[in-house]
């Protein structure tokens, strides 16, 4: 029985009732008529319901004026009246195989002329809802949820804190895994499993990137042999039982690495602590972005610099808000993302990632594995 009581109090801390007042207003002050969310990250934000999508439609709706409600399949009734959403002062509808549940949502809100959807609703539901919503504007529900989902309440912080934790601990284990000999897809393997067992629900992605293949920020893992002089990127996330992700990347080298590297690898680490250094309340997401990438660039390596310094994290491995050129966002306390700037010269490259929190003070990391060169058999 503590197991469980502790259990539900994490659930309330981590997604409070008081989140679909909050999204209400947020839907009026966007000019939206409702809000409706079919299963996703939206829908767990708001109620701490996570449910798979399938063609039976869930769906939170949040009307402006007048109470959710929170329409489900009747075989999917148990599932949700045992979520946080069940505790919540929100009424569960279901509906049977035969009724059309687009109807039913269209009916309770018979007048709105807008609705926001949620951003990875199926194509096949936004236009069952178009025809169920005849003559309402469709926009994107993060007009009104962006602004809210962007600041992390402590109770979501602790959840990214106790992430970045658990994949530190990964990254503790992986020069055993290692060594010349080896395929990048076996070392995959062999992280992948060691995910689940520090903590985490699921596998989000491991990036095992060696030699050449390091200069492939998105590289998929093969079955290149690992050699001796092999720089290694390894960035590796997973969604934790809270919901909340992790999200790191340190580099490795198999032996002494090409001299080259060595000295491009210090200015990569130099950027990713000043670019860090420079996140705290009222600067823009830009400037930080600037600020790695002005250090490489000066260094000589600003051509092989290929991508955003950093995205949010959350209950997404990649939301708001982007550190990127372009980004004029202040940031505020709460506010959590990456810092990960890279070089990618094509023979190798590597990359360094941190979880950083914008704090009243400053910042906080939340990723604390060595940022140092890690050379193994070296």
């Amino acid at each position: 029985m503590a197991a469980e009581a502790e259990t539900a109090n994490v659930g309330q801390d981590l997604y409070p009732a008081g989140r679909l007042a909050q999204a209400a207003e947020a839907t009026a002050k966007a000019g939206l008529g409702a809000l409706l969310l079919t299963p996703g990250p939206d829908l767990r934000y708001l109620t701490g319901y996570n449910t798979h999508p399938s063609e039976r439609l869930t769906c939170l709706a949040v009307p402006a004026h007048g109470p959710a409600f929170l329409l489900v399949p009747r075989l999917e009734f148990a599932s949700a009246q045992a979520s946080p959403a069940g505790g919540m002062d929100l009424e569960i509808v279901t509906w049977d195989e035969t009724d059309d549940p687009f109807g039913a949502v269209g009916q309770r809100l018979a007048g709105i002329t807008s609705a926001g959807l949620a951003e990875q609703m199926w194509a096949m539901m936004v236009l069952r809802f178009r025809d169920a919503l005849p003559g309402a504007r469709l926009a994107l529900a993060g007009a009104a949820l962006r602004d809210l989902r962007m600041r992390k309440s402590p109770a979501e912080v602790a959840a990214l804190r106790e992430a970045g934790a658990a994949i530190d601990r990964v990254h503790e284990r992986v020069p055993g895994w290692l060594r010349p000999g080896r395929t990048e897809r076996e070392v995959a393997a062999d992280i992948a499993s060691e995910i689940v067992a520090q903590g985490h629900a699921r596998v989000d992605f491991v990036i095992v990137g060696s030699g050449p293949n390091a200069a492939k920020p998105h590289h998929e893992p093969s079955d290149r042999v690992l050699a001796a002089g092999d720089a290694v990127v390894v960035d590796i996330g997973g969604t934790m039982p809270s919901g909340y992700c992790s999200d790191c990347t340190r580099t490795y080298a198999l032996g002494a690495p090409p001299p080259e590297f060595a000295g491009y690898y210090q200015v990569l680490k130099d950027a990713q602590e000043a670019a860090c250094a420079a996140v705290r309340p009222g600067v823009s997401a830009e400037s930080v972005d600037a600020v790695a990438r002005d250090a490489i660039t000066a260094a000589g390596y600003g051509g092989y610099f290929t991508h955003r310094t950093g995205h949010g994290i959350g209950l997404e491995v990649h939301e708001d808000p982007y550190i990127v050129a372009g980004n004029a966002d202040r940031l505020e306390p709460g506010m959590a993302f990456s810092v990960e700037p890279g070089i990618y010269p094509g023979p190798h490259g590597a990359r360094i990632e941190d979880i950083v929190v914008c704090t009243a003070a400053g910042r906080e990391r939340l990723n604390n594995a060595s940022r140092d060169l890690v050379v193994v058999g070296g």
